[in-house]
């Protein structure tokens, strides 16, 4: 990406059901050492949740794959009381596809479980397909989390594969990744699906 071509995922802020994603910046340190401390998140080896003292170095590291063009970082946050929920992010955007991944996803433990991650995923997918005209979103997620794989199967995405011996954990172990998409085709019947979900919830 060069300064004279726009980034592909513009900033932008989405808001439904009492969830606001705003783009994802260093005011938030605070806010996301807060969420992770809730549950101690940065324990589990199956995610990229950051500890405490490394929520800056988080921070940074997404705003420079932002600058790159490669990953869109938000945080999640109460639309009311403006508490930090957790962080989620479009990443390997690969703009010539019109295709993003969501990823990078987390939330503090009080409201995993809840109907924060289905807003999320269709404030996210819906700005994927309806404004950046996507062709195809992806996901991936450890292969042994499986409460992540369930989730994302809700959503309505199909799974493509599993790719072996593929990233490193934290814990420095190696895992397979679990790859899902849906293209666009896809996309009113599933918006309908999780429309559906959190009207039933509410």
């Amino acid at each position: 990406m060069t300064p004279e071509t726009p980034p592909f995922v513009s900033p932008v802020t989405l808001r439904l059901n009492g969830v606001r994603l705003e783009p994802l910046a260093p005011s938030h340190e605070e806010g996301l050492a807060e969420a992770a401390a809730d549950g101690k998140l940065w324990e589990l080896r199956i995610t990229s949740v950051p500890a405490p003292q490394e929520t800056r170095t988080y921070i940074e590291t997404a705003l420079a794959m932002r600058e790159a063009g490669s990953r869109f970082a938000f945080a999640v946050r109460d639309d009311a009381s403006g508490k930090v929920l957790g962080s989620t992010s479009y990443h390997d955007i690969v703009p010539a596809l019109k295709r993003v991944e969501i990823g990078y996803t987390w939330y503090r433990q009080s409201v995993q479980r809840t109907h924060v991650n289905t807003t999320c995923k269709l404030l996210m997918m819906g700005h994927a397909f309806d404004t950046l005209d996507c062709a195809v979103v992806g996901w991936r997620t450890d292969n042994f989390n499986f409460a992540s794989q369930r989730a994302i199967e809700r959503l309505g995405a199909r799974k493509d594969g599993v790719i072996r011996h593929h990233a490193l954990r934290r814990d420095g172990t190696v895992r397979d990744t679990v790859m899902y998409s849906m293209v666009a085709g896809e996309w009113p019947e599933a918006k309908a699906q999780l429309l559906y979900l959190l009207a039933r919830r509410g």
